[in-house]
């Protein structure tokens, strides 16, 4: 994906989760990686822990990167929480190369949903 086009989707994406959450300033990655994670667990509280916000988006990354090989799902602990297995090291270096690899994935998996799920809007 050109870069112009990767900040294209990516901005798609960023307007698609304000106007589902009916928000006034645009998601940074970190909060949609939040979201991303919630839907992944299947269920929402009204209060997560600092620490259950880390694993949600912990959640998230693995998914994703599950996309391209990087991990795998193995499963569901009693709480319900799904847990990945790391297939392969994760080799991309530096922050803005990691941040774009992920921005990519996100476009996928919104991709993936919206063509599964139907519109968000």
């Amino acid at each position: 994906m050109d870069d112009w086009q990767l900040d294209f989707e990516w901005l798609k994406v960023r307007h698609i989760v304000k106007d589902a959450l009916k928000r006034d300033t645009l998601p940074d990655l970190n909060a949609i990686l939040f979201l991303i994670g919630i839907q992944e667990l299947g269920r929402w509280k009204e209060q997560f822990t600092k620490e259950e916000k880390q694993d949600l988006m912990h959640i998230a990354v693995c998914h994703l990167m599950s996309y391209d090989g990087y991990y795998e799902f193995k499963g569901r602990d009693a709480d319900g929480w799904p847990h990945y297995e790391v297939l392969k090291p994760f080799t991309t270096k530096g922050v803005k190369e990691q941040e774009e690899y992920l921005k990519g994935k996100v476009i996928q998996y919104f991709t993936e949903w919206q063509q599964q799920n139907g519109s968000l809007n």
